[in-house]
């Protein structure tokens, strides 16, 4: 079942591999037509047509039942129209068209329900809720095109029948849908199972009235033998747009890190390793933000890895546990949400499976309770129901510090609210489009600052 906000996901990303939006309608509209040609032949069709891509599907229907007996109701007219695909599909009909109708004189007529796609919530407004209340007094077939209008809100039409595009949509039952049938437009297998440029829709944009620490407050964890990584992470993290971010390191390259950027606030750890007596002191300073980044830079001391280990547990917030972290995770018991980042040699580690699958790591991560983000020459991406697979990036993404990047974008899509699964996936195409587009600026020299600084462009 398809959860709404996926929709434009995939529609998106079937324009980028090769089906564009244009195609998609033609093939819906003309799947609609052939039902309701099958199921109410000789019959009348009234079409009642909102203004986006819903009333555009209803469009395509209509032209190819232009030997039929069609009616297409524009509820707010055709000024109204905002989908410029829809606007083109309006200017090919033939058919009789109006902006006003007489509900007394429908006898004989299918409803043809074209007026709100999918993801309505809330109250229903003017004139579609009067309009919704009137189809569903009516005695006539009632046809939805692809959901009820309405479907999640507080009211909505109730069909006979509902056609659907690709896969049943979130919430869709018999009840509420009437029956349901599904119909193939096309969409490219991979513009489902690969990220590409639609995961960038789920990106939590700012409001205007939003403040200070409404955006993202991110704890980065690590440092001790090596200063950079962590520098890395939360630089990263800045460009992917978090408020602010606090950066707990050893003491002994306190002051290194926050030479790298003003924007870090580093919270010095006394020592030259993160060690079990900071753990009280990293909790407290954990209720200040919304996500973790534990790893960069730690190094595998045995004291270090005991350190992590109960941090995995005391820590509740959402957190990426990356690099040497990687190495505490199987003798911890990891509270709250997690993604892990490993390469294939330190999931061998972590899972004790030395030639494993891509269905071990939906096992894993299934088992406990978080999402993997497996970095290869084509990455994946599971929380043990779903996965993605991400096949951008380009070949200099091999030079260190890309791997604090991606973390860095994770954990602060992950402070921003974004689930663990929907971190991982946005946050591995971000990063890997943008180093796409530092090697067409830089090619063998890109860096890891190199890629950060096209993360604000991929998101746009």
């Amino acid at each position: 079942m398809m959860p709404f906000s996926e929709v434009a996901v995939m529609d998106k990303n079937s324009e980028y591999r090769g089906v564009p939006p244009m195609e998609l309608m033609e093939n819906a509209g003309k799947a609609l037509a052939d039902v309701l040609r099958e199921r109410y032949p000789d019959s009348r069709f009234l079409f009642i047509c909102g203004t986006g891509n819903n009333g555009g599907d209803a469009y395509v229907a209509a032209r190819y039942l232009s030997d039929n007996d069609v009616l297409v109701y524009l509820l707010k007219g055709k000024e109204a129209i905002r989908s410029e695909i829809a606007w083109q599909n309006f200017g090919r009909l033939e058919c009789d068209i109006t902006d006003e109708l007489d509900w007394e004189g429908l006898e004989g007529f299918v409803i043809v329900d074209g007026m709100l796609g999918t993801g309505v919530q809330g109250s229903i407004r003017e004139p579609y809720r009067s309009v919704i209340q009137k189809i569903n007094k009516m005695d006539a077939p009632v046809v939805s095109i692809d959901v009820p209008s309405g479907l999640g809100a507080d009211l909505a039409v109730e069909p006979e029948l509902t056609v659907t595009f690709h896969e049943v949509k979130e919430g869709m039952e018999r009840d509420n849908c009437g029956e349901i049938i599904v119909k193939s437009i096309g969409v490219p297998d991979e513009a489902v199972l690969h990220t590409g440029p639609g995961e960038v829709l789920l990106y939590p944009r700012p409001t205007e009235t939003s403040y200070k620490g409404q955006n993202g407050r991110l704890l980065v964890i690590g440092g001790g033998p090596y200063t950079g990584a962590p520098a890395l992470v939360a630089k990263a993290a800045y460009r992917t747009g978090v408020d602010l971010v606090h950066v707990a390191v050893p003491s002994r390259i306190s002051s290194v890190v926050a030479g790298y950027d003003p924007h870090h606030i580093v919270h010095p750890l006394k020592g030259d390793k993160v060690l079990p007596g900071h753990v009280d002191k990293l909790v407290k300073i954990m209720e200040h933000c919304d996500a973790a980044v534990i790893g960069p830079g730690l190094g595998r001391d045995d004291a270090t890895m005991e350190t992590v280990s109960r941090l995995l547990e005391l820590i509740t917030i959402p957190k990426v546990i990356d690099a040497d972290a990687l190495m505490a995770v199987p003798e911890a018991d990891i509270a709250g949400d997690a993604v892990l980042t490993p390469h294939r040699g330190e999931f061998r580690v972590i899972s004790g499976i030395d030639d494993f699958k891509e269905e071990d790591v939906d096992e894993f991560a299934a088992e406990h309770r978080l999402t993997i983000l497996l970095k290869r020459d084509v990455d994946y991406m599971t929380d043990g129901e779903r996965y993605k697979l991400n096949d951008f990036g380009s070949p200099t993404m091999t030079v260190g510090g890309t791997g604090d990047t991606l973390a860095g974008v994770v954990g602060a899509l992950l402070s921003k609210g974004m689930t663990s699964f929907d971190a991982a996936r946005v946050g591995a195409y971000v990063t890997c489009r943008a180093g796409e587009l530092a090697f067409e600026e830089f090619g063998w020299g890109t860096l890891p600052g190199d890629i950060q600084e096209f993360i604000p462009k991929v998101i746009g």
